[in-house]
């Protein structure tokens, strides 16, 4: 066991103290804002806001350019969800979960290409291709975009992307030295796995409260 911390807190013995902290908390309020969101919680957007800022600016001061995206559009996806999800369909109920429709489907597709082919460029304009985890980070960053994208339109399909990207993520992010962050997204697959099943509940209902 004492041979699993030592490695642990190798990865960071040249990192800056206030990196680690800001990393801890950028968990902390990451696991709050997925535990929000499985609960249907409209307090899975200030959260989301709080982790992603923190890790836009931690990630940009490792160089992890994808990964900084990925947290800068999941920063202005939660404003877009957080009004999204505030709509009413009625006077008492607010918008239900639903399943993508045909045109929603074509534009996930439309949404992954395009992601795909954006941080691409941004990697080669500044020059980042020095290693494989920068290929498979344009790849999950352009599953990640999708899943936010759906999520904040209150698509059940979203929790199959995260899952996805999440389980790619675990052993990208040991790789990387970000080990709380790998444990992160450790815990984010099997609360994704528990949110597809509690939305899946709860697809078609219109709740009355998004605060529960």
């Amino acid at each position: 066991m004492s041979h699993i911390f030592d490695w642990i807190f190798a990865q960071y013995q040249d990192t800056p103290i206030y990196l680690i902290v800001l990393e801890l908390l950028g968990v902390f309020f990451g696991l709050l804002s997925v535990l929000y969101s499985k609960r249907e919680n409209i307090l899975v957007f200030p959260t989301g806001i709080i982790s992603t800022a923190i890790f836009v600016y931690i990630l940009l001061v490792f160089g992890l350019l994808g990964d900084m995206l990925i947290n800068a559009y999941y920063f202005t996806m939660s404003i877009y969800g957080w009004y999204i999800w505030t709509r009413k369909v009625d006077a008492t109920h607010f918008i239900p979960i639903t399943k993508t429709t045909a045109a929603e489907k074509k534009w996930s597709v439309i949404l992954f290409i395009s992601t795909l082919i954006f941080v691409w460029l941004i990697y080669l304009v500044f020059d980042k291709f020095e290693n494989w985890t920068a290929y498979v980070d344009t790849f999950t960053t352009a599953i990640f975009f999708v899943g936010m994208w759906l999520m904040a339109k209150k698509k059940i399909e979203n929790w199959i992307y995260w899952i996805i990207g999440d389980l790619i993520s675990i052993p990208l992010y040991l790789y990387k030295g970000l080990v709380f962050s790998a444990l992160q997204y450790f815990i984010f697959t099997g609360i994704a796995i528990l949110g597809y099943l509690a939305w899946k509940k709860s697809i078609g209902k219109s709740p009355q409260t998004l605060l529960k």
